[in-house]
């Protein structure tokens, strides 16, 4: 990944993240080659792919014009690649681009993210006819903000619809705080055991704040997955995430076999913007 193109000082930047519901090489090389032709100062910063979640995660940033008409690019492009019918992991999705997150790094408000999301989701249904439902600071009520109810079901969408694309299903677009994804693999298969703990640890179950979690079976891997969303890392961080996983762990007679970030943490992606910020 090359970094990212000098911009001026005052010059607003934003970060996207968007997942897409595909691990082949070769799709993931076309949606990057996709999101750095959109416009000049877009670098792709970062890239993961997981066979068992079906999924990749690309993380680019740069201007924030130039970043909302990449997401606009990529889009269409992954629903030409990527066939639902045809998908089989196991981490939940809605659609071949499920989420596009904007997360704002320098001189933009979460308001004006929304706004570029919204901008961003127009776009994309009018050229796609794909459904876009907003979320997060994008949200357009309080009740459709929250993405796991979202992909839960029984929410209409905002933009098209209520019946999914044939191929490509729907598209959450928002804008929200940086968010660390990590994940903890166990050193045992029973999926039963890492439900438990995710259960235990979540905040939407009386556990740790601004934890999201999820138990599943990674079957390449052969053994159970705790998979996190830490959506404010300074109220829970990864430090205290994992101990708590550790401690949940030990009562089921198992122990943590490893863990692993998948995108960037906010530390990396600042790292990453040194050329454009620093010594400015």
């Amino acid at each position: 990944m090359h970094p990212l193109r000098t911009s001026s000082s005052t010059e607003p930047l934003i970060e996207c993240v968007p997942n897409f519901s595909t691990a082949d090489p070769a799709v993931v090389d076309s949606l990057v080659a996709t999101i750095e032709s959109a416009r000049d100062g877009v670098s792709v910063l970062h890239r993961t792919s997981d066979p068992d979640h079906a999924r990749s995660v690309i993380t680019f940033a740069g201007p924030a014009l130039p970043v909302r008409d990449a997401a606009i690019r990529v889009v269409p492009k992954a629903a030409e690649l990527i066939d639902l019918r045809t998908h089989h992991g196991v981490h939940p999705r809605i659609g071949a681009t499920d989420v596009v997150p904007f997360v704002p790094l320098r001189g933009y408000s979460h308001a004006q993210a929304a706004a570029l999301a919204h901008e961003a989701g127009v776009t994309i249904h009018r050229t796609t006819g794909i459904p876009i439902f907003f979320y997060e600071f994008a949200a357009l009520a309080p009740h459709r903000s929250n993405l796991a109810d979202i992909r839960r079901g029984g929410l209409s969408p905002d933009l098209g619809g209520p019946a999914p694309h044939p191929t490509a299903g729907a598209t959450v677009v928002g804008a929200r705080r940086f968010l660390i994804a990590y994940n903890i693999d166990l050193n045992t298969p029973d999926v039963s055991v890492a439900k438990s703990i995710a259960h235990a640890i979540r905040e939407r179950d009386g556990g740790l704040p601004a934890v999201k979690a999820l138990g599943l079976f990674l079957a390449e891997r052969g053994c159970a997955q705790v998979s996190m969303n830490l959506v404010n890392h300074h109220v829970t961080g990864i430090d205290a995430v994992t101990a708590a996983v550790e401690r949940e762990a030990a009562r089921h007679g198992v122990r943590i076999r490893g863990t692993e970030l998948i995108g960037l943490r906010p530390d990396q992606v600042l790292e990453s913007l040194k050329i454009s910020l620093g010594a400015r």
